[in-house]
């Protein structure tokens, strides 16, 4: 005898779901709606059958896609920006979705342009997907517009460079800054090295084909004093998995370096805060309070907020929200594009410079810092050194 379906709480995707006839039916995030919805699914099953018509069906099926032929970074990016499209619209039907639900859908956070640009495009890459799997006839959103990102200028400078690390309070964390700063290797190329991928002999990192981006060349990290030293030690530490570990001794994911970096710029904020002598007032508190949310979800149940937690929050979310305006947010990007910057002022030519990137069309070296021609000290050096 088959089983009956029972709704459960998929923690990764936030919400209540419920599996009948082999069909995964979404049912929201509060549990009573939920079973509310459950008993309207057993009572009608032949009108509330979720098929490829339905748009978490095919979101569903798209990250199950991903999920087997892309990284686990890639799967958790766009499931994180699709889960919230299907919060928003949780019954719609593909074919009826429209680019001003998708320009609403992300109108309603508060996001940076680049931000904004990635909630888009998720949705829009997952239709296409949809109709060249042949799950829907036509893209109802193939005309919506993706705005471009925000170009990236951030520059670390070695000085600023050793005053950030002054900031950091685990080693683990120094380690990958100091490696990117000091090699220029991507994010991706980083977190991922094991002990097979470290030649040190020659000094340096092999990924094979498989392994680089792209999968089409053979990549090598050469790494300079600081780098090679922190790869020697850490390979002894790690002779198996990934060299680079958290405190905890679990490798580092994207999110949560992401999350060392948000530490790091509350901390320096919080410090200039202090050193302005700026607190928050009771006033501040206060009107933040009424905008928050009142529940919470404990263990699958929504709970209500105390009125300490709700003062707590907003507390936080306001120095949060201070502390950023106060210092900048760094990335492992940042100080890749640092490092560039750096071994280019400092006289390496570009050919060289991209070939130690990873560029395979060493134009995009050009294109990408750009911004060396507006430095007048380091275009009138080059001048000196045309001339001889």
């Amino acid at each position: 005898m088959p089983r009956r379906p029972k709704p459960w709480f998929w923690k990764a995707r936030d919400g209540w779901y419920v599996t009948i006839g082999g069909k995964r039916h979404p049912l929201g995030q509060d549990k009573d709606e939920a079973y509310d919805r459950f008993y309207a699914l057993m009572r009608q099953p032949q009108q509330t059958k979720v098929s490829v018509e339905s748009l978490a069906a095919i979101i569903d099926a798209f990250l199950e896609w991903v999920q087997n032929n892309r990284s686990s970074e890639t799967y958790e990016w766009y499931r994180y920006r699709l889960q919230r499209l299907l919060d928003r619209y949780p019954d719609m039907r593909a074919d009826d979705l429209r680019p001003y639900h998708v320009e609403t859908w992300a109108d309603q956070y508060s996001l940076s342009v680049t931000s904004r640009r990635n909630y888009l495009r998720s949705i829009k890459r997952c239709m296409k997907w949809a109709k060249k799997q042949g799950y829907i006839d036509r893209n109802p959103i193939e005309d919506l517009e993706v705005p471009s990102a925000e170009a990236k200028e951030v520059y670390v400078s070695p000085e600023e460079f050793d005053t950030l690390l002054t900031y950091v309070r685990d080693r683990s964390f120094s380690d990958l800054l100091e490696t990117v700063y000091d090699c220029g290797c991507r994010p991706q190329e980083l977190l991922p090295v094991v002990a097979s991928n470290v030649d040190l002999d020659n000094e340096r990192w092999v990924f094979t084909k498989s392994e680089s981006k792209g999968k089409r060349i053979t990549r090598v990290v050469y790494l300079p004093d600081t780098a090679m030293a922190v790869t020697k030690r850490l390979v002894l530490v790690n002779p198996s998995g990934p060299i680079f570990r958290n405190i905890n001794g679990k490798p580092w994911t994207t999110d949560a370096v992401n999350c060392g970096f948000l530490r790091l710029q509350m901390r320096m904020g919080k410090e200039e805060m202090q050193h302005r002598g700026e607190e928050l007032s009771d006033e501040q508190i206060a009107e933040l309070i009424p905008t928050l949310k009142k529940t919470r979800t404990r263990k699958g149940s929504v709970v209500d907020k105390t009125a300490a937690e709700l003062r707590e929050e907003a507390k936080r979310k306001l120095t949060y929200k201070r502390a950023a305006q106060l210092a900048p947010r760094y990335s492992l990007y940042a100080l890749r594009h640092s490092w560039a910057t750096n071994a280019l002022k400092r006289g390496v030519d570009p050919l060289t410079v991209a070939i130690l990137m990873g560029h395979e069309d060493p134009s995009m070296l050009s294109k990408v810092y750009q911004h060396l021609s507006l430095n007048p000290q380091h275009m009138l050096h080059q001048a000196k050194r045309a001339a001889g």
